[in-house]
């Protein structure tokens, strides 16, 4: 894009113009969250088991204290040796904010297929310290749409981020929150699946307001994980090809 190089005072007036824009859009996102978080609510009552570094877990088991759980469905299915990068990415910006969350009543968890043992080389390996437990062997990716059930593989349709497709599908990024009240009893009241994801990745804001934006030709085509960018030791092999990045989460 050619830019036009202007005068400090006639900058002033086209900020001020995109600024209303913004201050407009700040408004109509508050207003899409207060309905976000007015949509009816489905009551959990399957007895969904994971695995974790203390056992078996169930469901409630993972709020901990707290009465709201956001669960990152993360692709890491048996057989991998590594997280997606696309997940991996968004997984960079949780320990962060969990800091924060786990004392404003809300438990922020990642799930995968994979046998937990399966992911704790991985885990080592990024340093990651939120909780990341195994939905292996539970109905639990499938009933949420991020891993085709074994019907819908036969069949080859599934469901996905609220729409059908065609062929066998695998493993899919997204997340779910799920509310308990003071009875115990657990809610699930929000699913977002591709692009809703968008909304726990701090470092597109920040290249929202660069120059260049997100400057990618695919989504996160230029993405690695953290430890595999060119100025990092371990660069020089394994980096996954830009087409296969590009392709987990687009």
């Amino acid at each position: 894009m050619q830019h036009q190089i202007v005068s400090r005072e006639e900058w002033v007036a086209a900020r001020k113009a995109h600024l209303a824009r913004e201050k407009a859009f700040t408004r109509q996102r508050d207003a899409l969250s207060a309905e976000r978080r007015a949509l009816p609510w489905v009551r959990i009552d399957k007895d969904y088991v994971f695995e974790g570094g203390n056992g078996r877990r169930m469901l409630a088991d993972l709020f901990g204290t707290n009465s709201q759980l956001v669960i990152y469905h993360f692709m890491f299915g048996p057989g991998s040796s590594e997280g997606c990068p696309g997940c991996s990415f968004l997984a960079d910006h949780f320990d962060g904010p969990n800091q924060h969350l786990k004392h404003h009543d809300v438990s922020l968890v990642a799930v995968s297929r994979a046998p937990y043992a399966q992911f704790q080389p991985f885990r080592k390996r990024t340093g990651w310290d939120f909780d990341w437990v195994s939905s292996a062997g539970s109905d639990f990716n499938a009933d949420f749409h991020v891993t085709p059930s074994e019907a819908e593989r036969a069949a080859g349709r599934y469901e996905y981020n609220y729409a059908m497709h065609e062929g066998e599908g695998g493993e899919m990024p997204g997340f779910s929150v799920f509310y308990r009240n003071d009875e115990g009893k657990i809610f699930h009241t929000y699913s977002s699946y591709a692009r809703g994801c968008d909304l726990l990745v701090g470092a597109y804001s920040f290249l929202d307001l660069m120059p260049k934006g997100r400057n990618e030709d695919a989504i996160m085509d230029w993405m690695r994980h953290h430890d595999r960018y060119e100025d990092k030791p371990q660069a020089s092999a394994g980096v996954m090809p830009i087409a296969a990045v590009a392709s987990c989460c687009g």
